[in-house]
């Protein structure tokens, strides 16, 4: 079965990820300087690029080859540790749907497993997505993780409802908010994958997926993919 589009062209580095400049700069400087927090939260729409950028985050900060780090600040993505992390396979890359594991129980469980060293890559990520979704109680076990994480570990949270994420969590983690992407760059994405894709599309009819996806790319990627099968 192919892959769906917004996939099969998630952004393998830094430079790929579309209207978020700013980040870029901010994360590739960090990355050289190897200065990266042990907290993060990204918060804003949905489709945006917040899970993305945790992924690449925790490629950066796996990455075998110092060399591309310190010069590019970016992952070389031709390493072990860049290919497990690309492909999925990485055991040490967790990721967690607060939605659907939102209990104190499953952040106990993240707490015991956050004090485990990694089991090959050098640094463990922790990315809780829809990070307002945690109970009260979890909140609270999950601040004393915030409060005391271990030297190998990287939290990163995601959300699309800010104000919803209590205070004493939001002020633990360096906190970047995701604009809407822009339609003229959601345009600019969906014209690079009909041209690999070897897709004919008119200029009207991609401004109106881009018009419809309201500042999602994942949401145009998907739009053009459902339209794209039926010529």
């Amino acid at each position: 079965m192919p892959l769906a589009l917004y996939r099969k062209y998630r952004p393998k580095k830094f430079a790929d990820l579309v209207g978020h400049e700013y980040l870029i700069e901010i994360f590739k400087n960090a990355t050289k300087r190897n200065k990266l927090a042990h907290a993060y939260l990204f918060y804003g729409s949905r489709g945006t690029g917040k899970t993305t950028l945790a992924r690449l985050v925790a490629k950066v900060a796996n990455c075998q080859s110092q060399e591309s780090l310190t010069r590019e600040g970016e992952a070389c993505g031709k390493c072990p540790a860049c290919q497990e992390i690309d492909s999925g396979r990485a055991m040490d890359i967790i990721e967690l749907d607060a939605a659907s594991n939102r209990g104190i129980d499953e952040m106990r469980n993240l707490r015991e497993s956050v004090k485990l060293s990694p089991s090959s890559l050098r640094k463990k990520i922790f990315i809780i997505d829809e990070a307002h979704m945690l109970t009260k109680e979890a909140n609270n076990a999950l601040l004393k993780t915030l409060e005391e994480p271990p030297e190998h570990a990287i939290l990163i949270l995601a959300t699309t409802e800010y104000e919803k994420i209590p205070a004493t969590i939001s002020s633990r983690a360096q906190k970047f908010h995701f604009k809407k992407i822009s339609i003229g760059e959601i345009i600019k994405k969906l014209k690079i994958i009909c041209r690999k894709e070897k897709l004919e599309a008119k200029d009207d009819a991609l401004e109106l997926i881009s018009a419809a996806a309201e500042g999602s790319l994942r949401d145009a990627e998907s739009l053009l993919d459902q339209l794209s099968s039926l010529g």
